[in-house]
């Protein structure tokens, strides 16, 4: 074991020098187990600046590779700096690969995964307070473990159309206040949006966090505009803002969806595509450390500051009209998180133009302390 665990560090470290090539496939013994991983390290890397580790976990009978190109993160990552490991579950007497989060197994998945973040850090420059976990139906579900049971090393995490059973949502013990996204189609006919007798129902779920971080039990509700009227349904974002340590729980409500993963290259069980899921839970996870709000901002939830975007779709001409407060700073970020502009001493009205198409997200940020954003599309 020990020549192994050599090896793999002489390996990392060769392949951190040579940069030659940014996915890697790895393994190690595991209480007796062979478990294995992709890693995808950005060409962006630099072993003097800690990343942030992003886990992205298969559903149930899919593998990492599957997740990889599926629930797609990687030019998010090229852009953003943030290393990616996508490992594999084990596989059940069926064949099918799964998370053991449903309590009929033995496999220590929350100990592999913990001893994963050991194996990377040992090879990479991780920042230890920004480690995340997301992913689809079981890898969702994993990820509420994480957050359950390994919340000493897990910042924040999101879920594509997982849950987590009643018993786990009974006896889930997490150290600190977790940010949480969900995303999850009211039409999933595999991990029911009202639950059943194993999991737990969605706004169940959303409310349990909501309550656990302190957050704003009164969401503010956001219609996605419905950019691909043909994909078979709409979504809606409903954020709950200013809980403890400044962190919110996120849930978009995709009405019609099915048990798919938003924005997606493959569409199946009716996909919204009036979003990308990768982009939302990157642009969620990357605002948060162990200690909160990576900016250091305090926000102040009793601030009435609010501004419109108009017309939102656009095609390439946007209004901002703030109502109540002048805002010291707008700036406007494009889905891959790039910023693109930023205006400062800013008055009642601005004006922006962005010829490209796709999504933004513009933030306003107030003398207060106050950050709010809000979210346009350019056709």
């Amino acid at each position: 074991m020990k020549k192994y665990f050599t090896t793999i560090l002489l390996s990392f470290s060769l392949l951190s020098v040579l940069k030659a090539q940014t996915t890697i496939s790895g393994s190690f013994d595991f209480e007796g187990i062979n478990r294995t991983y992709r890693l995808y390290v950005p060409a962006s890397y630099n072993a003097a600046q800690p990343a942030p580790l992003l886990f992205n976990l298969h559903g149930y009978g899919s593998n990492n590779l599957e997740q990889e190109l599926y629930g797609d993160f990687r030019p998010i990552s090229d852009t953003a700096g943030f290393i990616i490991v996508h490992p594999n579950g084990t596989v059940d007497q069926s064949g099918n690969r799964f998370w053991n989060t449903f309590g009929n197994a033995s496999v220590n998945d929350v100990g592999f995964l913990s001893a994963l973040i050991d194996t990377i850090s040992a090879g990479y420059s991780i920042d230890p307070d920004r480690i995340y976990s997301t992913g689809m139906s079981n890898g969702g579900f994993m990820s509420y473990e994480l957050a359950c049971f390994l919340s000493h090393r897990i910042t924040a995490i999101a879920s594509v159309t997982g849950s987590m059973i009643w018993l786990k949502l009974q006896t889930c013990n997490p150290q600190h206040p977790t940010p949480v996204m969900q995303i999850h189609g009211t039409a999933d006919l595999t991990v029911p949006y009202n639950g059943n007798f194993a999991f737990a129902h969605i706004d169940t779920l959303v409310k349990y966090w909501v309550t656990f971080n302190a957050c704003n039990p009164m969401p503010q509700v956001v219609q996605i505009p419905d950019i691909n009227p043909n994909d078979g349904c709409i979504a809606e974002q409903h954020i709950y803002s200013d809980g403890d340590h400044n962190s919110s729980v996120e849930l978009f409500k995709v009405l019609g969806g099915g048990h798919s993963w938003p924005g997606a290259p493959i569409n199946i069980n009716i996909t919204n595509m009036d979003f990308s899921a990768s982009e939302e839970i990157w642009r969620f996870l990357s605002q948060f450390n162990m200690a909160g709000l990576v900016s250091g901002i305090t926000k102040n939830p009793g601030s009435k500051a609010s501004f419109r975007v108009y017309p939102n779709p656009s095609e390439g001409t946007i209004k901002l009209d703030f109502e109540n407060e002048h805002p010291l700073k707008v700036s406007v970020h494009n889905q891959l998180g790039q910023l693109i502009t930023d205006h400062s001493n800013i008055g009642n009205f601005v004006e922006l133009h962005l010829p490209q198409k796709g999504f933004y997200t513009i933030t306003a940020t107030y003398s207060h302390g106050k950050v709010i954003t809000q979210k346009c599309v350019v056709n």
